[in-house]
Order: C-alpha cells, then structure tokens, then sequence
C-alpha cells in the first residue's frame, strides 16, 4: 500500500475486554491493543500487550513484517509497505508480500467470553519471530522506561507467563515456537490520534524476549491471555495449536450465525455485568453509560429479536435505581455510581416499555414484576423531586438542573464551565417524560391511569402552548431557562425533534410537527445526521479539532452526531404519514449515505460524532453503540415495509386538541 490505512477494527471479548488496532497495523491510539482486559467486567480495563514486532528471514534475508510510529514521526521499520491485502471477515485478517514467491498470511481474533487472544502466520517457508510489545497499564494511561518492571519469564515448554508488576495481571503466552529471553525497552511510540486531541502523545513498551517459528513445519501459534485463570479455562493440556484450532472452530460457529455485519457488530457492545448484561457506550474509551445504553439496546438488541439480552441489561440496571434515578455511569468498580442525569432514567422506562412490547407474553413474571417496581420509582420519584432539582412542576412538565451540573444529553464542560448546561425545562427531557407517563397509563391500567393521566393531560397542553416558536416555525430548546417562569431560549438545536418522531408518542400535532421537521432538515441535516448546532448561532462550531478544552467546546455547538439520525428520520416519516413512498424515499435520501459512513473511520461501526462542515470527517469514539443501534433500528424497524400494532399507546387524547397516532408501521 502507497499510504497507510488508518482505518480501525475491533474485536471484543464479551467482558469489556478487546483487541483494536489500524488497517496497516501502525498503532495511533493509546487504546491500541493486543490484549486488552477488565479487572472487574466490563469495568478497570487494562492494556497488557501493546502490539509486536514481527519479521521473517527467508531465502537469506530478513522482511519487517510490522511497522512503528516514532517520535519525530518516525515510521519505522517498513513491514506495512509490505501489506497486500486485509479482510475483515470473519476476523482481521492480513497478507504481506515479501518476495515474488513468499507471502504471509497473519489473522487474529478475540475469544468470546475469555480474555484471550488468538495470533497466527503462516507461510511456506522461512523463519518468524515475533517481538511482544508489553505495557502493562491502566487504559487511561501511558508507561515508560522503569526499574520495577520485571522482565522475568516463568513457565515450561510451551507456555511462558511474565508479571511484570504485582498490581497488575499476569500475562500467559502459549506458543508452539522457540523463545528466546531478551528484555529491551522500545521507546518513544508515538500515537497520533493523542496528539491531535492535544493529549500525552509518547510511550515506552517494554518486551522480554523473542517467539521464533519454522513456518515450513506448518502455521505459527500464540494465544495471549489476561491471567492464568483464563489461560486455564481455555487451554487444559493442549498444545497452542490444538487449542487455537478449537477455538477458530467455535468462534466461527458463533460468528456465523449472525445475519449480516451489521448484526455481528452489534455484538461487540453487550458485555456481562454482575448477574445480568449491560451495553459499552463506545471503543475503545467509554464504559457502559446508562442513556447510552438504553437508546442503543433498541437497535442492538429489540430490533434484532436479541429479547433474553434486553431483559437481562434492564434488570441488571433495575438494581440501580436510588432515589428514583438510574445512574448515567454505574462506575468503574468501585461502587461509585453517578447519577448526574435527567434523561438516563426516562430512557429506561420507555426500553422497559419497549421490551414489553417486543417480548409481549413471554416476559417472565418475576421480570415483569421487577421492571414494574423499577418504573413506579423512577416516576414516583421524578414527581416528589430527586437530585439536582429534577421535579414536576405544576404545569405537569418536569423542571431540572442546578448551577455547575449538566444533566441533558448536551453534557460537556471544560473546567467549571458547563458548555450547554440547559438548566430549566429542556424540550427533550419533556417529551421523554411524556412518553413516560403515556407508556405507564396504556400498560399499567386503571390504577396507573387514575395516578397519572391528569398529569400527562396537563403536560402535554403546556408543551404545546409554551415550547411553540412561532417566529421560527420550531420549538424552543429550554423554557423557563435557569427556572425563571416564563424565559426561553431559542436556540436551534435537535432536541426538538423528539416531540415530532423518534419515541413511541408523538407530542405535537401533524401540521407543527412537520414545520418542526422541516426547519431542522433545512438548518440542521448533514448526511451523517443533524448538527447540534444550527450554523449562524452563537458559538457554532464547524470542526471538532483541538485540544481537550477546545474540542469539548465544540462537542455539541455544531458537531454532528449520527445517532440522532434516527429520531429525525422516524419524525420526518411521521410528519409524512409514513407511507411506502415516504419510506423508499427516507431510504435513498437519508439511510444510503449513513450506510456509506459504516467503514470511514471503525469498520463496520458508525462513528460517535462528524463535522459539521463538508466533509464531514468522523471524529471522536470511532466505534459508538448508539450511532450503530440507531442505523440498525433505522433498517430493520423504522424503515421496514410492513404493518406493525401500535408500540404502547394509540392516541394522545387531551381534551381539546386532536387526537394522532403514533405507532409505527
């Protein structure tokens, strides 16, 4: 290849734990890897393996199989000038021409459910060595050259295990090679995507030695594993090669059974905790968030039948409710949850609402029972008022925020200063509240209409006399801004959208909702999705670049982010009627160019976030699960040619106002 391929892909084990690296195999990122593991799954996730040195001698001369980025943008040696090919199905996989008559095929993947990693070369002859690159680190962080590193291999023919610090887990290598005991320290890595986010930029990895092979006897074998425990779970008393052969065997077995890529990337982002599962919000920095987890489970888990995996994500999260709040983060570990959200909790009523819907009469009945208790608290404890100011108001919208928190999805800030910090009545956090309580009166029956339907009557006629901007045919983002009654800030923004489309009711009536759409499709829409920002308003932001401080500006003044494509496209259908012709033309104008983007930056994966601006370069997570969840929501529910039931409730019926549908078709 003439220029490096920087494109990203991504194996994961199942537990928080992955492997990701570039097309060319030059590392970029801190979060590059080999073997990546959790402590406590899907949380405190360690780098152990870096990556590797590889080089094969062949008919008297040596080829650098892998490429370095140094310090002083040195590349170094020229092993990717050598790629001749890489796919990515089933897994990663390489071809790097060395000579007219001797190629070297490598592939790698990731055991499902074990903290393992799987390597293997093969060619028709010469002899492999293969250099281990080790930092041993928290994923946040960088090494460098110490004294307390320990080299030392331990271990028998076969298999070796190193520890290097007694803090971190050891390393477990089995082979079917030579190993020679040769500790260097590699220094100054450069990682490029760091730098450009004006971050630490330079490591030191240390490696203790060479695997050598005679690739003529047959295909070189290395399983790298997180702790002797996994080792043991997967190895007993085969060989590398026997264990390796097994597992390629499984892995493809179970990679097989999904549809389509779209369906296999889903995957990558259920992950065990506790007792139950949860949803990692994006590779390779974000834990498992709870907004995040909830709007993505309806792509990645209802939308594909994935039923069992939903119940489990919404108990495991049920465990967590306190003062009738979900955390937006349930930690990492060390029980230290944060319940810093005003939407995260509203978002779970309506995904349990969601599986209902889905599962109908094959939901459990301690499930049924446990989701119920969850629901009841969160709306028992949104009316009496909870943290941060989160309260009903008497209008029958929910009032929110305090100074110096965010609690919208609009949540960056840099030092003390909340970018977008939305403090009073945000027009999103009322349509989910909505949703909510019409949710809870259609299933739960006269007990939940009697305690709720006079509250849903009131909010929903104040939304729609107070949020409606008639000078510019939109809603405004906040009213009573910073709980001063009767303020609004008029902002153009895409939190709008979702009292037009995208939740189960659709608050407003046809002719203002599709003056709601059709404001945003002028102002906002990009072909990756809206702009949180129109352009002509304060503070807009055409690129997302710069340095932590300067990015985080810009994180929601204008940047583009995918997954609000889904809501804006269902409310765009919505305000159509959603017929057969509306939606063959949503497919061609709007889905079309998403599914273009799948591979501009994580490999079958949307991006987390885009300019604003042509040409619209992905930035940010480069494998985000709301972004996915929404574009596979898009293809196999919103976008389908087929009559469905209504999701939960038919009709808004507030005296005095028209009654509307709003169950998909």
């Amino acid at each position: 290849m003439s220029t490096l391929d920087l494109r990203e892909w991504l194996e994961t084990d199942g537990m928080g734990g992955f492997a990701m690296g570039t097309v060319s195999g030059v590392r970029t990122r801190r979060y590059h890897g080999l073997l990546i593991g959790a402590l406590h799954p899907p949380d405190e996730r360690v780098v152990l393996v870096s990556g590797i040195e590889a080089w094969i001698e062949v008919d008297g001369s040596s080829f650098a199989l892998t490429s370095q980025r140094y310090g002083g943008d040195v590349l170094h040696p020229d092993g990717a000038t050598r790629m001749e090919r890489f796919e990515l199905d089933p897994w990663p996989r390489w071809t790097c021409r060395v000579s007219p008559n001797v190629a070297v095929e490598e592939e790698l993947f990731v055991v499902h459910g074990a903290e393992v990693t799987i390597l293997s070369w093969k060619a028709p002859r010469g002899t492999l060595h293969v250099r281990p690159l080790l930092s041993v680190r928290e994923l946040h962080g960088l090494q460098h050259e110490n004294a307390a590193f320990r080299f030392d291999a331990t271990g028998g023919t076969g298999t070796l295990s190193w520890r290097p610090y007694e803090a971190m887990p050891e390393i477990v290598a089995s082979h079917d090679g030579a190993y020679t005991h040769d500790p260097l320290w590699f220094r100054n890595f450069q990682y490029d995507e760091e730098r450009a986010r004006g971050l630490d930029s330079l490591e030191d990895l240390a490696s203790p030695g060479v695997l050598s092979w005679e690739l003529e006897h047959g295909p070189a074998t290395l399983l790298l594993a997180a702790g002797s425990g996994a080792w043991a779970s997967v190895l007993g008393a085969e060989s590398a090669a026997s264990v390796a052969h097994r597992l390629r065997d499984l892995e493809t077995k179970r990679r097989r059974a999904f549809a389509t890529p779209l369906h296999r990337a889903a995957d990558t982002y259920v992950v065990a905790r506790g007792k139950g599962k949860s949803i990692i919000a994006g590779y390779p920095w974000f834990g498992d968030w709870g907004r995040d987890t909830f709007i993505a489970m309806r792509g990645l888990c209802l939308a594909l039948g994935r039923l069992e995996e939903a119940r489990e994500i919404l108990v495991e999260w049920a465990r967590s409710v306190s003062e009738g709040m979900v955390p937006n983060r349930l930690g990492d570990g060390s029980g230290s949850a944060d319940y810093g959200s005003a939407d995260a909790s509203l978002w779970y009523v309506l995904a349990v609402f969601e599986y209902f819907r889905a599962a109908a009469k094959s939901v459990p009945p301690t499930t049924r029972k446990t989701l119920w208790r969850a629901t009841r608290a969160i709306l028992d404890g949104y009316a009496r008022g909870t943290r941060y100011g989160i309260r009903l108001d008497t209008d029958g919208l929910l009032a929110c925020g305090e100074p110096g928190v965010q609690l919208t999805w609009m949540d960056a800030r840099v030092g003390d200063r909340v970018v977008t910090a939305r403090v009073g009545k945000p027009v999103e956090i009322q349509a989910l509240w909505l949703n909510a309580l019409s949710c809870v009166i259609e299933a739960g029956g006269s007990e939940a209409a009697q305690r709720w339907e006079k509250t849903f009557e009131r909010g929903v006629d104040s939304f729609r006399k107070r949020f409606w901007n008639k000078e510019r045919n939109c809603l405004y983002d906040v009213i009573d801004v910073d709980h001063v009654t009767g303020t609004s800030d008029a902002t153009l923004r895409p939190n709008q959208i979702f009292a037009a489309g995208g939740l189960p009711l659709t608050i407003l009536d046809a002719g203002r909702a599709r003056k709601v759409v059709d404001t945003a499709f002028a102002k906002l829409w990009t072909p990756m999705g809206p702009r949180t920002l129109a352009p002509g308003e304060p503070g807009y932001c055409a690129q997302y670049q710069g340095g932590v401080a300067e990015r985080d500006s810009c994180y929601h003044q204008g940047t583009v982010w995918p997954w609000l494509a889904g809501p804006f496209i269902e409310a765009w259908l919505v305000a159509r009627g959603r017929t057969k012709e509306a939606k063959a033309e949503a497919r061609a104008r709007f889905l079309v160019p998403l599914l273009a983007n799948l591979n501009q930056a994580g490999l079958d994966h949307m991006t987390e976030i885009a300019d604003a601006e042509p040409p619209y370069t992905s930035r940010g997570c480069p494998f985000q699960a709301w972004s996915l969840g929404e574009v596979i929501r898009l293809s196999l529910d919103v976008l389908v040619e087929r009559q469905r039931a209504a999701t939960i409730r038919e009709t808004a019926d507030v005296p005095g106002h028209q009654r509307h549908a709003h169950g998909r078709s």
